[in-house]
C-alpha cells in the first residue's frame, strides 16, 4: 500500500504513529507526495547520510516539467537547477558563499547575537508574563540576525515575512510563485541600493566581488528566507522541548556548559517527518530492497533519520547530555547547510541566556493545545505560550 504524505500528528514533539511503524517496516518505503506525486520516502538514518552524498541522487532533473513533486512551493517542492551542470554550479556557489558564512566569521557575529538576545529578553521581562515566545524571541530573533548579515532593512520586515510565507507555501503553486517574483524584485531594489551606497554587508560584498545584478538578489533573497524561516522554527520548537521535559530544563540551568550539547539534541529532537530533502535519481541505484529508477524522486528524510532507534538509542527522549552520531538536521555532504555555525550560535546564544534570566518559565497551556504550522516548508510552532 502506497503511504499517503503528510503523516497526521497529533503532538508537536512526538513522532507519528505511522512513521514509527514504517521505519519498523524498513529503511524506504512508497509514498505518495502531498501534492499526488509517488516518491520513495527514506526513514533510516545511515541510508539517509550515505545517499545525501550519493552524486548519483541530484536537486535536478531532465525533465522538470513531468518531475514527481514534493509539494507546490517553488523553492523545494520540485527540481531545482541544470541538469547539465548541476554539480558544477553547486560546487561554484559554495567556493562563492563559504568564506561569507564560515566558522570564523560566524564567531565574530557571536557578541551581536548575544546583545540582540539580551535586548529581546529585556523586552519580555518588561512586559511581563504571560507572554507569547514565539512573537517575542523565536521571531525577531532570527530576523534581526540575517537583516544585519545581509544588509536587509529590518524594518521591511513584515513585508519581506509575507513574500517568504508565500514562498514556502507547500498547497499553493500561484501563491509560492508571487511570493517569490516579489521577494526576488524586493532583492533587485537593495542590490541597485548598494551598488550606490555600499556597506558592511553581505549584499555589499557580493557587489564588490562582480557578480550580476540577478544572481546576487537571488542569491541573497535565498539566504534571507532560508536564514530566518529554519531557525525561528528551530527556536521555538527547541524551547518546548526544554519546557515540556523539566528535568532536562532544570538541568541544563543547572550547568550552563552542557549548552553546546543541548542545542545538538535540540536540533535532532523534533521528529515532524514525512517529507525531508527531496532528490531525483540521475541513474537506476539500489536502496536497500528497492531498484529506484532514473528520474523518480527520492525524499531523504532527515527528521526520521535522527528518530532512528538503531543509531539513537530512546530516540523519543530529549537528552541534552545525548552522545552519538551526528544528527541531519543540517544535512550532510555537497550540499550541507551553509548557515549551519550561524543557527548554532544563535540557539546557543538564545538558550543560554533564557534560561539564566527566567529559571521559572513553564509552559502556560498543555503541550496538546500547540499547533503546529501546517502547509509550510519550514513547519515551526504558531505561538508558544509560557509563564514564569
Amino acid at each position: 500500500m502506497t503511504v499517503q504524505l503528510p503523516f497526521e500528528q497529533d503532538h508537536p514533539l512526538e513522532v507519528a504513529p505511522l512513521l514509527r511503524q514504517l521505519q519498523q517496516d524498513g529503511v524506504v518505503h512508497r509514498v505518495r507526495t502531498a501534492v499526488g506525486d509517488q516518491a520513495w520516502l527514506v526513514t533510516g538514518y545511515e541510508e539517509a547520510r550515505r545517499l545525501l552524498a550519493d552524486e548519483r541522487l541530484g536537486r535536478s532533473h531532465p525533465d522538470p516539467a513531468k518531475a514527481a513533486r514534493l509539494g507546490a512551493s517553488v523553492l523545494f517542492g520540485g527540481p531545482m537547477g541544470n541538469y547539465d551542470t548541476e554539480q558544477a554550479d553547486n560546487a561554484r556557489l559554495r567556493s562563492l558563499l563559504q568564506p561569507h558564512f564560515s566558522p570564523r566569521r560566524m564567531r565574530a557575529l557571536r557578541p551581536r547575537v548575544d546583545e540582540l538576545t539580551a535586548g529581546l529578553l529585556n523586552d519580555l521581562a518588561e512586559h511581563g508574563p504571560p507572554a507569547d515566545l514565539h512573537q517575542a524571541l523565536a521571531l525577531p530573533l532570527p530576523i534581526q540576525v540575517i537583516c544585519e548579515l545581509l544588509g536587509v532593512p529590518y524594518a521591511d520586515r513584515e513585508q519581506f515575512r509575507a513574500w517568504s510565507e508565500a514562498v514556502g507555501d507547500v498547497r499553493d503553486r500561484a501563491r509560492s510563485e508571487q511570493g517569490l517574483g516579489e521577494l526576488f524584485g524586493y532583492g533587485q531594489q537593495l542590490v541597485a541600493r548598494k551598488r550606490e551606497q555600499p556597506g558592511d554587508d553581505f549584499i555589499s560584498r557580493l557587489c564588490a566581488e562582480g557578480l550580476g545584478d540577478d544572481e546576487i538578489a537571488m542569491l541573497s533573497m535565498g539566504l534571507l528566507f532560508a536564514g530566518h524561516e529554519t531557525t525561528v522554527a528551530a527556536i521555538g520548537m527547541g524551547a518546548l522541548c526544554l519546557l515540556a521535559n523539566p528535568g532536562q530544563q532544570q538541568a541544563l540551568i543547572d550547568d550552563l556548559g552542557q549548552i553546546t550539547s543541548a542545542v545538538e539534541e535540540i536540533l535532532r529532537a523534533p521528529g515532524r517527518g514525512g517529507g525531508g530533502i527531496p532528490r531525483y535519481a540521475r541513474t537506476d541505484l539500489q536502496i536497500g530492497e528497492v531498484t529506484v529508477r532514473a528520474g523518480e524522486l527520492v525524499l531523504l528524510d532527515n527528521r526520521a533519520a535522527n528518530h532512528d532507534p538503531a543509531v539513537f538509542p530512546g530516540p523519543d527522549r530529549f537528552d541534552i547530555t545525548r552522545q552519538g552520531p551526528a544528527h541531519l538536521a543540517f544535512g550532510h555532504g555537497a550540499h550541507y547547510c551553509l548557515g549551519a555555525p550561524l543557527a548554532r550560535i544563535e540557539l546557543q546564544a538564545v538558550f543560554s541566556q533564557l534560561l539564566a534570566r527566567f529559571p521559572k518559565m513553564r509552559l502556560a497551556v498543555p503541550v496538546g493545545q500547540l499547533r503546529v504550522r501546517s502547509g509550510t516548508l519550514t513547519g515551526g510552532l504558531t505561538k508558544l505560550p509560557v509563564e514564569w
